[in-house]
């Protein structure tokens, strides 16, 4: 059963790493940058800011607190990414050391205590709160995205008025485990 919980822990920070990535593919550069106002933040900043946080809290995930000496975590509000090339190696920076540090662990490691902030997480919640607080900001990026999508945004999850087909085809097909690849969704776009 505990296997079970990595498992799905993996596939939920892939599906939420391939929403932001659908994301930056339907949008031009500039549009990655744009920041509505000072108190708002761009696509970009979104990014240095799960990147400045994945390091910190992966890096050494068993052995050290999660809130790492080098991490300067105002900085990462700061809109000074430069290209797409940047942000894109940022972005594939933070999700490799998640997964590094997630495919290293093993069931016996789920009830050990880590720090954040020095204070005491179990493995399996410490893995919970990042799994509520990336998918917070991936939403952030895909709301902008909509927003700022120049040759019309495509749906990354049932297109609008096709909640009835959706279902249509889904109760067609015999009952299986969810997947979070999905064929009607791949060929059916707006």
């Amino acid at each position: 059963m505990e296997n079970d919980y990595l498992d799905s822990v993996i596939k939920q920070f892939e599906y939420y790493k391939m929403l932001g990535e659908e994301t930056f593919s339907q949008l031009q550069d500039d549009k990655l940058f744009l920041q509505y106002n000072d108190d708002s933040n761009s696509i970009a900043m979104i990014v240095k800011h799960l990147w400045g946080n994945m390091l910190s809290r992966w890096t050494d995930f068993l052995t050290s607190d999660g809130e790492k000496a080098f991490r300067d975590r105002d900085a990462e509000f700061e809109n000074d990414i430069k290209s797409r090339e940047e942000l894109l190696d940022k972005w594939n920076e933070g999700w490799t050391c998640l997964f590094d540090a997630i495919n290293s662990l093993t069931t016996d490691d789920l009830g050990k205590i880590i720090y954040i902030r020095n204070q005491g997480h179990t493995v399996t919640e410490a893995i919970n709160r990042q799994l509520a607080h990336y998918p917070y900001h991936i939403g952030q990026i895909v709301y902008l995205g909509k927003m700022l999508a120049e040759n019309g945004w495509v749906s990354l999850s049932i297109p609008k008025r096709n909640s009835q087909k959706y279902n249509e085809y889904k109760f067609s097909k015999p009952k299986q485990k969810r997947h979070f690849t999905d064929e009607f969704l791949n060929n059916n776009k707006e």
